[in-house]
């Protein structure tokens, strides 16, 4: 039995509408397990990221760094772009994770996900992202890989509707609670 609900916060690598990344966000929204929150944050108006700022970053990325530290995990959607992560993607992870001492994500359990139209499904963005991980010092799941191929077949409207699929992240979502309970000792 949790003392509290467990807070994930989700974001994805993407700005699209019709983004296959945030229709996983929103099928792990639907299959969150009792007793755990998920909520989703929209990276759009995260301007290009710019040193002489990172001390005085703008309101959105207060906002966003906000909602990280006060997450207990986090889990990522993302796509592929040129065989790593979109630069939407990383250029948040940069405004969150600086300046240097004040990183959000610092000791954060952390899960990811990605759909592609093609058959590889985003697994080399994801595997570039485990190594963003280690400099983050954030503790990532390892399975389930949720990796959806093919993804205008799986996900319509807005909706994943392929059963395994959605399987897939159900796993993902228990192991990053039981994850996260075992690295915050939360219970």
């Amino acid at each position: 039995m949790l003392n509290k609900p467990i807070a994930i916060l989700g974001f994805a690598g993407s700005l699209r509408k019709g983004s296959y990344n945030k229709a996983l966000l929103r099928a792990a929204q639907e299959l969150v397990p009792d007793g755990i929150t998920l909520e989703t944050y929209d990276l759009d108006g995260i301007p290009p990221f710019n040193q002489d700022f990172e001390r005085q970053p703008p309101d959105k990325v207060k906002e966003f760094k906000a909602k990280i530290k006060a997450a207990d995990a986090i889990l990522i959607a993302t796509p592929e772009y040129n065989y790593s992560i979109p630069g939407v993607l990383k250029n948040a992870i940069d405004w969150a994770s600086r300046p240097y001492g004040d990183n959000a994500f610092e000791d954060k359990p952390v899960a990811v996900m990605s759909a592609s139209t093609g058959m590889i499904g985003g697994a080399r963005a994801q595997y570039h992202l485990r190594q963003v991980f280690v400099y983050l010092n954030m503790w990532p799941v390892n399975r389930p890989e949720v990796i959806v191929t093919y993804a205008a077949d799986k996900i319509k409207d807005g909706k994943v509707i392929d059963e395994n699929s959605r399987k897939f992240i159900l796993g993902l979502l228990e192991n990053l609670v039981a994850w996260t309970i075992k690295i915050k000792g939360l219970r």
